[in-house]
């Protein structure tokens, strides 16, 4: 291999592990929302959207 493939070679290996180091120590830095959030919907019965037809 030349040298410019070597080096581009390097950079591209660099960017995908320091990408993953990255993603990594930021799911451990910021905290993750509390799962215990209700995401239910209380729909009153006028509140549903109906299918329109034309």
């Amino acid at each position: 291999m030349t040298a410019p493939a070597i080096v581009m070679m390097v950079v591209t290996m660099l960017l995908v592990w320091g990408g993953l180091v990255a993603s990594i120590v930021l799911l451990r830095v910021i905290p993750l929302p509390e799962e215990d959030h209700d995401l239910s919907w209380d729909f009153e019965e006028s509140q549903v959207p109906r299918e329109v037809t034309c």
